[in-house]
């Protein structure tokens, strides 16, 4: 009756986190870490078909967190752990607020920032679906970050000011690289996209829509 999916991220195993940590730190090569990560999602696909799911996801193996990873394929970002940004914000008290009710330490959590115009460098995520169909032959789901949460998220005055007269200029580029992908993704096949925005859910509960967010 119902179609059944996962959300989109699979836990990680030490040997994909350890991957993860020594492809950032220099370690371990683009091909090297690339080959872990195909063994881990084929792994994750193997795992949703003998369950019995309906649209299979790759498990978002290869992404240091759900919208972060961007910063790779994405001209004019920069990864900044929340530790790095504290004296560069508008709002500094209610950025301390927000780090005080976090769960995890600030310098663990690393947002994709604004330090340029932004232009799609590589594909976001198409190279991964067409790897996935290439294990099954079942409908697959990718998932991308929403516009709403980058162009939140990404600004920072003293960085993305420099290139970009406000947030409203920087978010048009954002729906641009996302839209590029979404079309590229429909033309290799692929079915269902999904455009995470958790952030929304503030401005639903709350009525904030100015606070700066991380999810």
């Amino acid at each position: 009756m119902f179609n059944t999916t996962q959300v989109g991220s699979w836990p990680r195993s030490k040997n994909m986190l350890k991957a993860l940590r020594d492809h950032r730190l220099g370690r371990l090569s683009r091909e090297e870490f690339h080959s872990i990560a195909d063994d881990e999602v084929a792994r994750t696909v193997r795992i949703q078909e003998d369950v019995g799911l309906d649209i299979l996801v790759d498990g978002e193996h290869r992404r240091d967190n759900f919208y972060s990873f961007i910063t790779d394929k994405v001209e004019g970002t920069k990864l900044m752990s929340l530790a790095e940004m504290l004296d560069e914000v508008e709002d500094k008290s209610g950025f301390e607020e927000m780090l005080d009710k976090l769960d995890v330490p600030a310098s663990a959590i690393r947002n994709p920032t604004c330090v340029g115009r932004l232009k799609r460098r590589e594909p976001l995520a198409l190279n991964d679906f067409l790897f996935v169909k290439t294990l099954t032959d079942k409908p697959v789901k990718v998932t991308l970050p929403g516009p709403y949460l980058l162009s939140r998220s990404m600004w920072v005055t003293r960085y993305a000011g420099k290139f970009y007269k406000d947030q409203f200029e920087m978010g048009d580029d954002v729906v641009h690289i996302l839209r590029s992908e979404l079309e590229e993704l429909a033309q290799a096949g692929c079915e269902f996209v999904q455009f995470d925005e958790p952030v929304l859910t503030e401005i639903v509960m709350s009525q904030e829509c100015g606070r700066r967010t991380f999810m």
